[in-house]
């Protein structure tokens, strides 16, 4: 599995660039997955449903199924919080594994960045971001993509993370 992460400040635009990127992967022929972490508390599930209840019981693992999709929630119970590498390791197989937080993985990232926002770049202080997606100019010596030229920045990162071998059918003989 390919990973690649996004990083930068609230507000600039990491989840609306994933939701367009994800479908164009796809469309290439990729098996895509996310992880999104979340720097606060957060619940999936509803107070009055049977998984809630059964989680507040106290419950370590919960896991819901269906004919259209299965969650499995996990309790930490005062446990420390798995890092990226153990989370990825729980990962079924696919193409590409998307990475919105672990802004301090060692994994290569791409900054989002708007100048609108009044905050710095943060590349030069992490070696891990390979390019800047922005929606202005900007001085780096990193590559610097449109950040509102979806294609563009998909054709970058499958070139980057050499997917293009994935995206052709099995019938397909490479070039």
């Amino acid at each position: 599995m390919k990973v690649f992460g996004f990083a930068g400040y609230s507000g600039t635009g990491k989840t609306t660039l994933i939701e367009q990127l994800i479908p164009r992967f796809v469309a290439r022929g990729l098996r895509v997955s996310l992880i999104k972490h979340a720097h606060h508390a957060f619940d999936i599930d509803k107070p009055g449903k049977d998984s809630y209840r059964h989680r507040e019981a106290g419950a370590g693992e919960v896991l819901i199924t269906s004919e259209q999709r299965w969650v499995l929630m996990h309790e930490l119970r005062g446990e420390a919080e798995p890092d990226l590498a153990t989370q990825l390791s729980r990962m079924s197989p696919c193409d590409l594994v998307l990475v919105e937080g672990y802004k301090h993985a060692s994994i290569p990232k791409l900054e989002i960045h708007r100048p609108a926002t009044g905050k710095p770049l943060l590349h030069p202080a992490d070696a891990d971001i390979v390019a800047v997606a922005c929606d202005a100019p900007v001085t780096t010596s990193l590559p610097v993509l449109d950040l509102n030229d979806y294609d563009a920045i998909v054709a970058y990162l499958v070139a980057l993370l050499n997917l293009d071998d994935r995206s052709r059918t099995a019938s397909e003989p490479p070039p």
